[in-house]
């Protein structure tokens, strides 16, 4: 019998190698991300996670997960809303990305209500109804299989908690002949002279045109529990905030 495989891009790969090659991506590009987000979205991406957390409803003394955080911009914007009382965990499965996280936190005086934890998405190491508020911003689409780590955030989170989402997803019609060119064209140039790595950028731009659509992933959110699913497109469907509750 055939290996399973899943895509990678727009490659297929067995399903054993697609975290270790997401892994190598992430080992490249980790201390050039911040600039390179910055340079993809002419800055746009902060405002997208602003807007994100602002729909999060997170109250001084809850408890924050944050998935595939990466260099810290959501944690950074949880902490001070959690407060005192309450804690952000700051998670990635990568190890290199975890450490900008840290870096970045603590250069930004942000440290007293956050932990680190290096996980698995589809196996998250928290106990049952750990967390008010489980958040994952550009990560998903990385991710081998996305209905175990749904599952998995709907085990972690408490009732009454809440999931969002914020990822890249399909835009409107109108915008997707000039998206796709900046995806292939500039986007993996940018990568080879900011980055000096074309072939992850390319991956990038592959994995976002496989991850699934926003009703798709409504559907799957719905699939593992959550109730009152909802998105909300910004920048014509660029990206999607995606919301789901366990009540």
């Amino acid at each position: 019998m055939a290996d399973k495989t899943t895509h990678f891009g727009f490659r297929q790969v067995p399903v054993a190698e697609k975290a270790q090659r997401v892994r190598g991506v992430f080992d490249s590009v980790a201390d050039n991300y911040d600039l390179m987000n910055d340079l993809m979205s002419v800055g746009v991406h902060r405002l997208w996670k602003r807007y994100a957390i602002g729909m999060a409803d997170i109250r001084p003394g809850q408890q924050a997960l944050d998935l595939a955080g990466g260099t810290g911009d959501i944690t950074r914007l949880l902490a001070p809303r959690v407060g005192d009382a309450g804690h952000v965990v700051l998670t990635d499965i990568n190890a290199a990305m975890l450490e900008n996280g840290r870096r970045t936190l603590l250069d930004n005086g942000i440290s007293g209500n956050v932990t680190f934890a290096r996980v698995n998405a589809e196996q998250l190491p928290f106990p049952d109804n750990s967390f008010d508020l489980v958040t994952i911003a550009f990560g998903l689409r990385n991710v081998t299989d996305k209905q175990a780590a749904l599952d998995s955030i709907y085990r972690v989170l408490k009732p009454g908690g809440r999931l969002l989402v914020l990822e890249f997803s399909k835009p409107a019609k109108a915008l997707k002949p000039a998206y796709d060119f900046y995806s292939f064209n500039i986007l993996p140039r940018l990568g080879r002279l900011i980055a000096k790595d074309e072939e992850s950028y390319r991956y990038l731009a592959e994995s976002i045109r496989m991850h699934p659509d926003q009703d798709t992933l409504q559907t799957m959110m719905q699939q593992a529990g959550f109730e009152r699913c909802d998105y909300h497109n910004l920048s014509g469907g660029i990206v999607a905030i995606h919301r789901g509750y366990h009540l």
